[in-house]
């Protein structure tokens, strides 16, 4: 990705200038480049125009078109600076849909890590408060919401969300999302963090975890907690006929929702 200078971006501040990177895309290549950036390509060099709009053609200097996209949520899945395994859309899809995560909504997340999910929740309107232990891995996650073009909307905090909880306010979340291995601790603070009705969702990869986490938020009074595994297959279509692929089954985690009541 192209970057700018600081004496650049402070200028864009300024002025308001929307510096979110577009996707240049001609079959199977694929390039995030800033408004105003410069991308070399097999192709030739493409200069992308400051006023890029998503559904424009950018041409390479030999004649080869690319068209322009704006970034979608599973674009930032792939294109985000990694960290560590993020959570796959498909499974944020299922916390938002669990929890009806909406514009308006306030959420605690822990465990940023790259920060998909959380960007994930911004776009979908939310303010999220998130918390990564790890200093460099907070700083990635920081660049990675301005990359998403949410960075108003998540405030990524470098420290352990656990030793925190006396500075949040009581009943000030509408849900919470943790995916982090103290995950059991976290539940037994949502009873006061969560308003009424509020949810918390809870990513694991490992059963023994999830099994304490189900045990914590009923032994808290949590409602309805509900414990399932993420799993899909992909189908395979040809001229013998269609099935399931014979690829390893699509097994990622294991989400757990509770409701505040």
């Amino acid at each position: 990705m192209t970057r700018v200078s600081e004496d650049e971006s402070a200028d864009d501040a300024e002025s308001g200038t929307d510096r979110v990177p577009v996707l240049l895309v001609r079959g199977d290549r694929e390039y995030l480049v800033e408004p105003g950036g410069e991308q070399g390509t097999d192709l030739g060099v493409l200069e992308v125009p400051e006023d890029v709009q998503s559904g424009d053609t950018i041409e390479t200097h030999l004649g080869d078109e690319f068209q322009v996209r704006r970034l979608r949520g599973p674009d930032l899945f792939h294109h985000f600076e990694r960290t560590g395994a993020p959570m796959v859309p498909r499974d944020i899809g299922l916390v938002i849909g669990e929890t009806g995560i909406a514009g308006g909504d306030r959420v605690l997340d822990a465990g940023t890590g790259t920060g998909v999910l959380a960007a994930l929740l911004a776009r979908a309107g939310a303010e999220v408060v998130t918390y990564e232990q790890d200093a460099e891995f907070a700083d990635v996650a920081r660049e990675n919401m301005a990359l998403g073009g949410v960075a108003d909307a998540v405030d990524v905090r470098t420290g352990d969300v656990t030793e925190e909880i006396d500075g949040l306010e009581p009943s000030s979340f509408d849900v919470m999302t943790l995916d982090t291995a103290d995950a059991p601790a976290m539940v037994e603070h949502a009873p006061d963090l969560l308003v009424d009705g509020g949810f918390v969702a809870v990513y694991s990869p490992f059963i023994e975890s999830t099994r304490e986490v189900a045990r914590t938020a009923g032994e808290v009074g949590l409602a309805n907690v509900t414990t399932r595994e993420t799993i899909q297959r992909e189908m395979q279509f040809d001229e013998r006929g269609s099935r399931p692929t014979t690829a390893p089954v699509g097994h990622t985690g294991y989400l757990t929702i509770a409701r505040n009541e």
